[in-house]
């Protein structure tokens, strides 16, 4: 159960996160960021690897953008930040 709401509290913040303006989004975006994958390693855990599958795409579809930036200064470049 704690899962499920855990789950639910993690929606709810990145549609909040995601209506607010582009330049007050990346500190609680970072936040989020960090906590995804442990709660998709949780889903993994309490529910089923295909659960946790099915999660870690859809957190790949929600911070595509973002995990580019990573990728790309990874790899040593500088690209560029939205205004």
């Amino acid at each position: 159960m704690i899962l499920l709401w855990a789950s639910v509290l993690w929606v709810i913040a990145a549609t909040i996160v995601a209506l607010l303006p582009m330049r007050i989004q990346y500190v609680p975006g970072i936040v989020l960021l960090l906590a995804a994958p442990v709660l998709i390693i949780w889903i993994g855990i309490e529910v089923a690897w295909w659960a946790a599958f099915l999660s870690l795409l859809a957190f790949v579809s929600m911070f595509r953008n973002p995990l580019r930036y990573l990728y790309r200064r990874a790899r040593g470049e500088r690209p560029e930040v939205p205004k």
